[in-house]
């Protein structure tokens, strides 16, 4: 029992060391209630694949993107995984599903809001979206 209990130990150990450095920087969670009409406002969601970038900063930690994926349209927070605490915006990549946070370098995968290159270790923040007719609204 003492050599199993060790060796737990030494594994757990080891696992740790082997992680990546992690200073639990998140992305705050704050209030997101956001409408707007799939006709005039968000109009670019109705194709696959279309970006939709609401900048005011007042919605979210630093806004929202849109996104089109082809199964749903997807939320997240403009808020860069990078650095959060610094509030730093993603601006979506020549009309990829790709969007980059400037500061760090970082992109990531809108399909998914995961990080597609380093510094990026964490995906994007994401929200629920629901439609009912013409409007979209963003809740978390």
């Amino acid at each position: 029992m003492k050599k199993l209990a060790f060796c737990l130990l030494i594994i757990f150990c080891v696992a740790g060391l082997s992680c990546t450095k992690d200073n639990g920087d998140l992305i705050p969670d704050v209030p997101v209630n956001f409408s707007g009409s799939l006709s005039f406002q968000l109009s670019k969601l109705n194709q696959v694949g279309g970006v939709e970038v609401v900048t005011n900063t007042n919605i979210g930690v630093a806004g929202l993107i849109l996104y089109n994926s082809g199964n749903g349209i997807l939320a997240y927070d403009r808020c860069s995984s990078v650095n959060p605490s610094q509030r730093n915006p993603v601006y979506q990549i020549n009309q990829t599903p790709l969007v980059e946070d400037k500061v760090s370098g970082a992109y990531f995968n809108l399909s998914d809001g995961s990080p597609s290159k380093a510094p990026a270790i964490r995906p994007l923040k994401r929200y629920s979206v629901s439609i009912n007719g013409d409007l979209l609204t963003v809740l978390n």
